[in-house]
């Protein structure tokens, strides 16, 4: 997964000139990097993820018409053996 910047010194001196304690202000930054950092999908792991998901499905739709394909010869041979039988 691809690394995302977030620049902690900004962040914590926003929050100090909103305000908040130097200590603070640093603990928030550090919590808010630490937590978003390993949840954030960026937009190159987006695209892995779909170029994976749509060959997955092409290879079920390819799965699907091969049976139904099946199915439908052996239903075209039963039918064709039972009007032999009649």
């Amino acid at each position: 997964m691809t690394t995302i910047t977030f620049d902690t010194l900004k962040f914590a001196r926003k929050l100090k000139e909103a305000g908040l304690p130097e200590t603070q202000a640093e603990a928030f930054a550090e919590a808010f990097r630490d937590a978003t950092s390993e949840e954030l999908a960026t937009k190159s792991d987006l695209r892995t993820l779909e170029l994976s998901l749509k060959a997955d499905i092409h290879e079920a739709k390819s799965d699907m018409i091969k049976w139904v394909a099946g199915l439908l010869i052996a239903q075209a041979a039963l039918i064709a053996a039972l009007v032999k039988l009649l």
